[in-house]
């Protein structure tokens, strides 16, 4: 599996413009990002969280919600998430009209589920990630359509839309730098951005309590981890898939890891020198590339992608207070 072509992406652009938002990109010029940024490095920020529903996952889920069929729309859609796909699947669903259940682990942070509840979502709470996946795959074995969070082509497609508009907004940039959770955001925008610019590399991040991908790579197949353990609840997937892991391997250069640490020092920048309140999967990007990456990155035109905000500001004040 290679991903969509260009003209899919194109295709899929132009079917979701009017509904979503073309995210803005900020070039990271302020004199307060000396010192911590790669030296010599022109990084560009796409800032993701501003889209619908507070993260990219709104491209791929109005796109799923929008290929069924009057039966499957009638029998509803199921989906299991820890925040930014779930109130994307809500938000998708309630706009077409469609009746969303959405599995979350008890663990969510409370705005999350009152955000799905808001948007008209039935939520139910289960001990961790892996129980609310079972749920999910029950409830779709009953007759309501699968929006999985990342092992889908209209999720990859979604992201694709993403790192094509990225890609033409800033044709400059040489390096792209994408967390991964399940691997739906960098499968996409890898197939998208290698396709435009073969010479680009692409890196992928995971947290090391979350790095499903990072052994799926070193393996040579996807597998499952044992155990979640990481802040970045959106990166939180506990295993790979065939699907995203075909096509991220096909794009996709290499992979980084980083600790939690790191990604709440790239919060607090994202909060002191741009005012966004970022949630950790939100950081990841950054800590790379002002940790592990920031030497080798020295001289390049860089990107890296703020991919959501769906945080509630008392979550965010008992993360900091491990800083």
């Amino acid at each position: 599996m290679t991903g969509p072509t260009l003209d899919e992406i194109s295709a899929a652009l132009a079917h979701l413009r009017g509904d979503l938002i073309e995210t803005p990109v900020l070039p990271l010029t302020s004199a307060r990002w000396d010192g911590l940024l790669p030296d010599r490095a022109d990084v560009t920020v796409k800032l993701e969280l501003f889209q619908q529903a507070g993260s990219f996952k709104a491209r791929g889920a109005l796109l799923g919600i929008r290929q069924l069929d009057a039966a499957q729309r009638a029998a509803g859609v199921v989906a299991a998430s820890g925040g930014n796909h779930a109130l994307a699947v809500s938000w998708a669903a309630k706009a077409a009209g469609v009746d969303a259940l959405i599995a979350m682990p008890k663990a969510t942070d409370p705005a999350r589920i009152a955000g799905c509840e808001a948007l008209g979502a039935t939520v139910t709470l289960h001990d961790d990630m892996a129980a609310a996946f079972a749920a999910m795959n029950d409830a779709a074995d009953a007759g309501r359509s699968l929006m999985h969070p990342f092992e889908a082509e209209h999720m990859i497609l979604g992201s694709a839309t993403c790192g094509y508009e990225y890609a033409t907004q800033a044709p400059q940039i040489d390096t792209f730098i994408i967390p991964i959770g399940g691997g739906g955001m960098i499968s996409g925008m890898a197939c998208a951005i290698k396709q435009l610019n073969p010479n680009a590399t692409v890196i992928g991040v995971e947290p090391y309590g979350a790095d499903s991908m990072s052994q799926s790579f070193a393996a040579g197949a996807p597998v499952k981890i044992r155990k979640v353990a990481t802040i970045a609840d959106s990166l939180g997937a506990p295993l790979a898939m065939p699907l995203t892991y075909g096509v991220a391997r096909a794009y996709v250069d290499r992979i980084v890891k980083i600790a939690d640490h790191e990604m709440l020092v790239a919060m607090d920048h994202y909060q002191n020198v741009l005012r966004i309140t970022a949630e950790p999967a939100c950081g990841a990007a950054l800590a790379a590339i002002i940790g592990p990456l920031k030497a080798e990155l020295t001289g390049r035109q860089i990107g890296i992608i703020a991919c959501g905000s769906n945080i509630s500001l008392a979550r965010y004040a008992e993360l900091m207070q491990a800083l």
